[in-house]
């Protein structure tokens, strides 16, 4: 009986919930105001007029994680050729983000969601009761601050490439209704 209890509690725990609805594309992008690796305040609004890229991640300095930072990392330029931003967030804190970035040189933006709400707003925050972590996902946001393109199902290895086509791509059109 009591290994069954356990085996219950065991997986409750390990199943993840999910705080709050993903915005659907087409949609304004949730707000946020958060603190990066520097102590630095960013809003979704100082981004306006140039796409974002903003990508959830779940731990700083784990493979998967450093994997997908580093090939954002080695592919900077060409997100800046295009007029494009890369912001990485976490639950993790600003200490955290701060040995992050230093240890692999990432010269773009970590923000610490240490309070969960933008994940939650972004519906990508898992939660295992004892532990909260973002999911592994991504969101295209349009210079009007729309949301452009969600990705869900992100490969670390391939996501940049992925993400710097669909900015040329709707880029263009983005140009020609203006």
């Amino acid at each position: 009986m009591k290994k069954a209890l356990l085996v219950l509690l065991f997986v409750f725990l390990s199943v993840p919930l999910y705080a709050g609805e993903q915005p659907m594309e087409g949609s304004d992008a949730p707000s946020f105001k958060l603190q990066d690796q520097n102590g630095d305040w960013h809003t979704l609004e100082s981004y306006r007029g140039q796409w974002l890229a903003i990508y959830f991640y779940p731990k700083d300095d784990t493979p998967g994680c450093t994997k997908e930072a580093c090939n954002f990392r080695d592919n900077i330029f060409a997100f800046k050729a295009i007029d494009a931003a890369v912001v990485g967030i976490s639950v993790d804190d600003v200490e955290s983000h701060k040995k992050f970035s230093d240890k692999y040189k990432l010269p773009f933006t970590l923000l610490a969601d240490s309070d969960n709400t933008t994940a939650s707003a972004y519906g990508v925050l898992k939660d295992y009761k004892l532990l909260k972590l973002a999911s592994r996902q991504s969101f295209l946001v349009d210079p009007d601050g729309k949301i452009a393109k969600h990705y869900g199902d992100v490969d670390p290895d391939t996501h940049t490439e992925e993400v710097l086509a669909d900015i040329q791509t709707f880029s263009e059109v983005w140009q020609s209704t203006l």
